[in-house]
């Protein structure tokens, strides 16, 4: 096992650009204000290093493929990243996702948020990313990364969630990461001319 600091610090970067606008942020936000927040960040951080390992295990088998097909189907998931990203989306009103009932006790804390976001994961951007890096970058720096980005944005969610959803404004956030996914599938393009 052999650790790539830049592909960590890539893989979190961008994951953390792609996982502040989403939904699951707002979902733990709301679940973060009717229930125990450390209990939320347990269950929403197990759901996000299972969905980690999926995208990782994916992106090992893309990996597999002949070098100038894997920049081809990276250049075109960053593309497509990107246009997710600025495109812009309806995720600034999924704050009430999390529902109004108020659970108390670890266990079922833990299991609502786990199965909160474990549901609304599946298909979702960062989990495309993240198995597009894996197949680029390695295994588990990507993973690594990635699984910190979600941690790090679950847990700012649960602590400051509030503060930036009323001052910082999520098409900014938005339109940074879609930038940097463009510059991706870009830079993928030219190394398969390149390469």
């Amino acid at each position: 096992m052999q650790l790539d600091p830049l592909a960590i610090v890539t893989a979190f970067g961008l994951i953390f650009l792609a996982e502040l606008p989403d939904k699951t942020m707002f979902a733990s936000l709301a679940m973060g204000t009717r229930m125990r927040p450390l209990y939320v960040w347990f269950g929403t951080s197990t759901a996000f290093v299972v969905h980690v390992a999926i995208a990782v295990g994916a992106g090992s088998l893309i990996g597999l493929l002949p070098d100038w097909t894997v920049k081809l189907v990276s250049a075109l998931m960053f593309g497509f990243g990107a246009f997710m990203l600025l495109r812009g989306g309806g995720d600034e009103d999924s704050e009430d996702e999390a529902g109004g009932r108020t659970v108390t006790g670890f266990w079922p804390v833990y299991s609502t948020a786990f199965m909160a976001v474990f549901i609304s994961e599946w298909g979702d951007l960062t989990q495309i990313t993240t198995a597009n890096l894996a197949a680029t970058d390695g295994t588990w720096s990507t993973a690594i990364g990635s699984a910190a980005a979600l941690m790090s944005v679950s847990a700012l969610a649960l602590i400051a969630g509030r503060f930036i959803a009323k001052r910082v404004p999520l098409k900014t956030v938005q339109r940074i990461g879609g930038v940097c996914m463009a510059g991706l599938a870009l830079w993928s393009l030219v190394e398969i001319f390149t390469g």
